[in-house]
């Protein structure tokens, strides 16, 4: 179970086998603990526990008039004990794994004052005199706050606090929760990616925490197929091939499942795409009878709708994309009736929706002093990324960082790659803007099972300090990657 730090939950009015000395009240709040134990009035320390997160942007005094301040986050209570003054000892259950009843019928043991409210409960039911409410929660604290505690719980305990009962399930599938995130600028940056097929992880770099997706359905054609992915809002989007036509497997972070049957404006494959929010756009890339696009559409995650763009400039396959100042923009590619990578780029303005042609903007071929220049068809699409509106470039064959200088139009080499960078051709390696980090996702080259690492550099005006967050034991070749931030 992921924990962190505990809290009391306070309450209306004490049980009759404990003296309010004992408690700490504050009506309607959730009251949190410090690292070190709190002094009672009677000089007995109440060590903390651990648990999940707690809200309130207020301060509460506690016996002693020493005033505490509350924390930003959604709590849940520790499996520990409290003693009474009698000696008896009375467990404390999770707040918001709150109770031991998983459809959340009457009181929480132990706390004969707090409700869970179950979604299918009439609004006349009552439990110990308490007048309950279908769409309040957590009943003390109504609808309003009880989501104000959970929209700043990290959402790695969502599937948790779904599991409660009906109430929470249905406002964690709604994605009401992460439109108010949003609105409130709390924004979580996970990394999805694939290193055997079929397979999904996801981590969460904050957390340091792994999860597990589902195993994505599909047949052995778009098993072997090559894919593209991309994280729009709280959908995963997988693009393959089954057969003859293109396929979209989508992923919900709202249901934890996976479903199929979305179909694009014009079916493409080995286009450049990037995200923004709950949009996305996608340009260029192959039809499915091998013809190279000039084409772009925008995804709407909210409406689920696809919107036709007006063409680029140039056609081009192979290549990538990026958001920028809030623009998007598609770097490198290859283009029709040439076999080498095209050095220009091409920005679209979404307010004046037009594209600008930029000349020499991406020079960078993975070739060098001493270094075989690879076919461009052999070579992955450009290895971009872009934190605070800065873009960013690995250079796979040098195991070079590098930095896109907007006013001169040319890149500056600032530092190295991780030494367990390692690509084919640029395949297999995962270079993404996470945030306000950059991370960086390989591993050597192994027979069997491999190690995959994640390390990540939060850039400044010095060289690269990669920071390894994880390791894990799985495929070394990274298959596809996307960041979602919600």
């Amino acid at each position: 179970m992921l924990e962190g730090p505990s809290y009391l939950v306070s309450r209306d009015l004490p049980s009759s086998c404990e003296q309010e000395s004992k408690w700490i009240y504050n009506k309607f709040r959730v009251i949190e603990l410090s690292n070190s134990n709190f002094q009672l009035e009677d000089g007995e320390e109440l060590p903390q526990k651990k648990s999940c997160n707690v809200l309130s942007n207020s301060n509460c005094q506690f016996g002693d008039g020493e005033e505490h301040p509350l924390k930003n986050s959604c709590s849940m209570l520790s499996n520990s004990k409290r003693r009474l003054e009698d000696g008896e000892e009375l467990p404390l259950k999770k707040s918001c794994n709150v109770s031991d009843t998983h459809e959340g019928e009457g009181p929480v043991k132990g706390f004969p004052d707090i409700f869970l409210v179950p979604a299918d409960q009439p609004d006349d039911q009552q439990h110990t005199g308490h007048q309950s409410d279908s769409s309040s929660l957590i009943h003390q604290l109504g609808r309003d706050i009880s989501i104000n505690c959970i929209i700043r719980c990290s959402r790695s305990d969502y599937g948790s606090i779904a599991s409660l009962n009906q109430s929470f399930r249905s406002l964690i599938q709604s994605g009401e929760l992460y439109r108010l995130r949003q609105q409130m600028g709390i924004i979580e940056h996970w990394v999805y990616f694939s290193c055997s097929l079929l397979e999904w992880e996801a981590f969460d770099p904050s957390h340091r925490r792994w999860m597990h997706l589902p195993r994505m359905p599909s047949n052995e054609c778009f098993m072997w197929s090559d894919k593209e992915s991309l994280a729009v809002g709280t959908e995963l989007l997988v693009f393959g091939k089954e057969i003859t036509s293109h396929v979209i497997y989508r992923y919900s972070i709202l249901t934890n499942t996976w479903s199929s049957g979305m179909r694009m404006n014009t079916s493409r494959c080995l286009f450049g795409s990037a995200s923004l929010g709950e949009i996305a756009i996608l340009a260029g890339g192959c039809d499915p009878h091998g013809n190279i696009l000039d084409s772009a559409e925008l995804y709407n995650s909210e409406t689920g709708t696809w919107a036709t763009l007006p063409n680029m400039n140039k056609a081009r396959k192979m290549c990538s994309g990026v958001f920028m100042d809030g623009k998007f923009y598609v770097i490198g590619g290859i283009g029709i009736g040439n076999s080498k990578s095209l050095t220009c780029g091409e920005v679209y303005d979404m307010k004046k929706m037009k594209w600008t042609l930029i000349p020499d903007m991406f020079l960078a071929r993975n070739g060098g002093d001493g270094v075989a220049e690879a076919p461009a068809a052999a070579e992955a699409p450009p290895l971009v990324a872009v934190v605070n509106n800065v873009l960013y470039a690995a250079h796979y064959a040098q195991k070079e960082v590098r930095r896109y200088d907007k006013e001169r139009n040319l890149w500056i080499t600032i530092g190295t790659l991780p030494e367990q960078a390692v690509s084919m051709n640029g395949w297999g390696l995962a270079f993404r803007a996470c945030g306000h980090r950059l991370i960086v996702i390989g591993g050597p080259r192994a027979l069997g099972e491999g190690m995959i690492e994640l390390n990540s550099w939060v850039p400044n005006e010095g060289p690269p300090q990669w920071d390894l967050l994880a390791t894990k034991q799985c495929g070394s070749f990274v298959y596809n990657c996307a960041v979602m931030g919600c």
